[in-house]
């Protein structure tokens, strides 16, 4: 059964510069039509770090129009109702988040932090792109789940499975 639905989508990290824009950045480009993604941090820097930047124009993914926005612009009065939110780092899945309406459903695909990374240019560059494969493979995973088909406790398991892809920061191994 096929549904024209279009579901919306918030990836959170603490400093939404990052990690969260890479997946905001993935899912509008492979979700286009079916998904609408945002992303926000709990603390955000005020700037998107240029080398997500970079890395998302060389993969051939938008690059423009991301900023580093408060996960509180998405818990107003107004604000799109989001039918899945992802953690993407370990300190954003161990904050208190606002209550969210509509109770979406939420899981943790942390995966570690690139801008994090010391070194050179091309190691920063090769952090950046590690981390944006490890979130478009959980966000092709999430992309095959059939959504409008599947029961809630279902699309729950999967979507902790996809958190524990390849690279994964989750320190909990056991089956969903």
């Amino acid at each position: 059964m096929m549904t024209d639905r279009v579901y919306n989508v918030l990836f959170l990290c603490t400093g939404n510069s990052a990690r969260s824009i890479l997946a905001e950045s993935i899912l509008r480009k492979e979700g286009a039509g079916r998904f609408n993604s945002y992303s926000a941090g709990s603390q955000p820097k005020g700037a998107v770090n240029p080398m997500a930047l970079k890395v998302l124009e060389a993969l051939e993914y938008p690059a423009e129009g991301f900023r580093s926005k408060s996960w509180d612009e998405f818990s107003v009065a107004g604000a799109p109702e989001m039918d899945f939110i992802f953690t993407v780092c370990d300190d954003a899945a161990g904050e208190a988040c606002p209550v969210w309406i509509g109770h979406p459903m939420s899981a943790h695909w942390g995966i570690e932090d690139p801008s994090h990374v010391e070194g050179t240019d091309i190691e920063k560059e090769r952090a950046f792109s590690t981390a944006a494969r490890f979130m478009k493979n959980r966000i092709m995973a999430f992309l095959s789940l059939p959504l409008a088909s599947i029961d809630r406790m279902a699309v729950d398991h999967h979507l902790r499975v996809i958190g524990r892809m390849e690279g994964s920061t989750s320190k909990n191994t056991d089956a969903a």
